[in-house]
């Protein structure tokens, strides 16, 4: 799945360490969910529109569903 975090995570000026450390995760998932490569669950993806202060489809870009 598609998403904006890394563009948000830039405009705000923090690092996926610092993303990570507020998510309570490895910087590791944030570049794997950046890079498409790891599905947040259900709970991570609650605490990233949370923290962007986003609606769910402003943050992720569902592809052919």
């Amino acid at each position: 799945m598609k998403n904006n975090i890394k563009q948000l995570r830039n405009e705000m000026k923090i690092s996926q360490k610092d993303l990570a450390e507020s998510l309570s995760v490895s910087r590791q998932t944030i570049n794997a969910i950046e890079t498409g490569k790891f599905d947040p669950s259900l709970t991570l993806t609650i605490k990233i529109t949370r923290f962007f202060k986003k609606d769910l489809e402003e943050i992720f870009i569902l592809e052919n569903y």
